[in-house]
């Protein structure tokens, strides 16, 4: 170890109050008015204007400037990349949305070329997300069970599903939810409520996540098996489906079975040879394209379908479907699974975006963000297109690839639109086991999320139960009810967190200026006659009592006993006095009259209360300093604040904390000018007693 260096410092000043503080350094009184700021915010000129226009549409900035020559090659490559896997990821997440896999490819294209113009992140690919998939198909499904649309069939004599009402039914509840959850995402970004991300720890997240990925695989096992298990939703529907999948297993289909076996080994052997030879190739393997081109080709040329009864993807429209307003009926029914869906969306985007942001040094804005993300869900709800967030594999694919803009997004966009317009109908012989497969083998990196658990508990206990905690709600509960009730456990453990924080007595570290916790440290020793006592939490409605039993414990004070017993001992003189009248002890009474009796000796002569870690006072914490001041003042002890913000000091004065025997000399910017105030005070008080008591015995005499 090297070496510690020692560098002296001397320091020579006043011992300084807040009332010093506030002359020395001269403290502005001013206050902004509403009124003011309103119409600053309101006034408008040329440069404001065009930095207004450039910030709500980023693209305005950027593009112009956007150097061809350093970029395009590598943004073309890039787009191509993620393009080719927007196509089987798109399908498959259509699937989770319960909507047709076509939808899942204009989820793909609008969307992507909205946040293209109005996002600020460059790195990151927006487009279908299996989370996000998964919480809109919970709510098609609700809102357009199967059970609405059976038929009874004369030639087979059994009940069958209208598929094309059921879908179109889907679509449209699919819209509308992914048009209001654009509606709130805007709406949050105007009133620029970025910051609600925060509310989202990274462990609840990656909980969330993990739980979310859960029902996604429970979701995809009915293509796997070839069953058609009944659809249940609400509280404990994950539990029902796997107790509906089981009690089907015996019906399995076994061609659908070989298709997935086959298909997820084939899957995670190709995914590992492209990790191998990652570094030799310029661009990775496009795994998923090659999967589902060549099940397509197999599934046609062995008839899977007509021979073997595995289902495959149907149908696929070429084109684009026009604009169509968002049906109003079913607007009132999904407002809180659009909340949830605009919450989590964002949740993912700017935390991924963040990353990038941090590691090629830019900015992402929050707030422009949720404005950009609610535009590609608001337009795109109106195209028929389901939410959207970011993907991570997607991302990284981007990133690794060399796209540096948001052009290899744009790009990515234009290869959808080739697929969709000329291509699309060539994949209707798809097998849906191959989608199925393609989503286990993609969510295989959010099992190893479970990984957190043991980390956490040797970091973070409170995280890693804020992390098991939401995964359980979010199994139980589904995704939407499970984020809710995540968010409200999270915040709890805050609370918890103010109740039950640590309490310490202070000492002076020798020969500085430092004070420390007496109990963890073995040379720090507290300062004779001064007792200083610090909180870890702020002070308010919540801990306020907690924090006067833990001072009259740490102190070792029963205040309410001496209050009491002094209360006795003064009437008991009161009465002996007069009893007991005699010249002498008259005279001294008329010398003494205004001379307080000598302090307990087992009592501290002050105590400090060491404020630093609070950060406001409600007035509920502002009446429990006071009633402190007032009760120990009571027996003669002094009790004096120290390490107050700005804003703690401003909450005693609104609080009526001060008065006119109690001013700022009372409060210290840093400990050590309260403990040296204490001693002053001290000696001060001596000088005074042994004067009186001089006085005293002369008058006698």
């Amino acid at each position: 170890m090297a070496e510690r260096r020692w560098v002296g410092y001397n320091v020579q000043r006043q011992i300084l109050d807040e009332e010093a503080v506030d002359e020395m350094a001269e403290k502005s009184e001013s206050k902004v008015v509403l009124s003011e700021s309103i119409k600053k915010s309101m006034r408008c000129s040329g440069p404001r204007l065009k930095s207004c226009l450039l910030d709500s549409i980023p693209v305005l900035s950027w593009l112009p400037r956007y150097p061809v020559k350093d970029n395009a090659l590598s943004d073309l490559i890039s787009g191509i990349s993620v393009g080719v896997m927007h196509l089987p990821q798109g399908m498959a997440y259509a699937l989770l949305a319960a909507v047709p896999p076509v939808f899942g490819l204009y989820s793909s294209f609008y969307p992507v070329l909205i946040y293209f113009i109005f996002g600020t992140s460059k790195h990151i690919s927006v487009g279908t997300y299996a989370v996000m998939s998964v919480m809109i198909g919970s709510v098609t499904e609700q809102l357009a069970p199967e059970s609405n649309f059976m038929q009874w069939d004369n030639g087979t004599n059994t009940s069958i599903v209208d598929e094309t009402a059921m879908n179109k039914e889907r679509v449209k509840v699919a819209a509308a939810v992914t048009f209001l959850s654009g509606l709130f995402q805007i709406l949050l970004g105007l009133v620029r409520f970025g910051f609600v991300v925060t509310y989202l720890s990274e462990p609840l997240v990656r909980g969330y996540t993990t739980g979310a990925a859960i029902h996604v695989i429970v979701s995809q096992l009915k293509y796997t098996f070839g069953t058609n298990p009944l659809r249940h939703s609400g509280p404990l529907s994950l539990i029902y489906t796997v107790l509906e999948v089981s009690y089907l297993i015996p019906k399995t289909n076994v061609g659908t079975l070989v298709v997935s076996v086959v298909t997820i080994i084939g899957l995670m052997l190709a995914k590992q040879l492209s990790v191998y030879l990652n570094k030799k190739l310029p661009v990775p393997i496009p795994v998923e394209l090659l999967t589902i081109i060549i099940a397509t080709i197999i599934s046609w040329q062995v008839g899977l379908e007509q021979k073997y009864g595995v289902d495959v993807v149907g149908d696929i429209p070429s084109g684009l479907q026009p604009p169509v307003l968002p049906d109003a009926t079913v607007l009132g029914q999904v407002i809180g699974n659009a909340f949830a869906l605009a919450v989590v969306g964002y949740g993912m985007v700017i935390s991924l975006g963040r990353i990038f942001a941090l590691k090629y040094g830019y900015k992402v804005d929050s707030n422009q963000e949720l404005i950009a993300l609610g535009l590609s869900n608001s337009i795109g709800g109106i195209f028929q297109c389901f939410a959207i967030s970011c993907s991570m594999s997607r991302t990284m694919v981007q990133h690794s690839t060399g796209g540096k803009t948001q052009v290899a997004g744009a790009l990515s966009a234009m290869v959808i639109l080739f697929i969709t317009l000329w291509i699309g109908h060539l994949f209707e012989e798809l097998p849906k086991a191959v989608l199925a497969a393609i989503i286990y083998v993609n969510l295989s990196s959010m099992m190893k999320q479970f990984t957190d658990i043991p980390a956490l508990w040797k970091t973070n206990r409170v995280d890693m139960l804020i992390w098991v905690v939401t995964f359980i709600l979010t199994l139980l509960l589904n995704p939407d009810l499970g984020l809710a009730a995540s968010i409200g456990f999270s915040m709890l453990t805050v609370i918890f967190r103010t109740q039950l924080p640590k309490y310490s007595l202070l000492g002076q570290v020798p020969n500085t200026d430092i004070y420390r916790p007496v109990e963890d440290y073995n040379q720090v020793r507290q300062v004779p006659g001064i007792l200083i006592f610090r909180c870890s939490a702020t002070l308010y409605f919540a801990n306020a009592e907690m924090y006067q039993d833990a001072l009259a414990e740490k102190s070792g004070i029963d205040i309410t006993k001496k209050l009491a017993i002094k209360k006795k001992l003064e009437a008991k003189r009161k009465r002996h006095e007069k009893k007991i009248a005699r010249k002498a002890r008259k005279a001294a009474k008329k010398n003494t009259v205004n001379v307080d009796p000598e302090p307990d000796p087992s009592l501290p002569r002050a105590i400090v209360l060491d404020l630093s870690p609070v950060n406001f006072l409600d007035t509920v914490g502002v009446k429990t300093l006071r009633s402190i001041q007032i009760d120990y003042g009571e027996i003669g002890i002094e009790v004096v604040l120290a390490g107050c913000q700005t804003a703690v000091v401003d909450n005693l004065q609104t609080g009526g904390f001060f008065n006119e025997k109690v001013t700022k000399s009372c409060v210290f910017s840093t400990i050590h000018d309260a403990v040296l105030h204490c001693q002053s005070t001290r000696m001060s008080q001596h000088k005074v007693i042994t004067f009186i008591f001089e006085f005293f015995c002369h008058s006698i005499y």
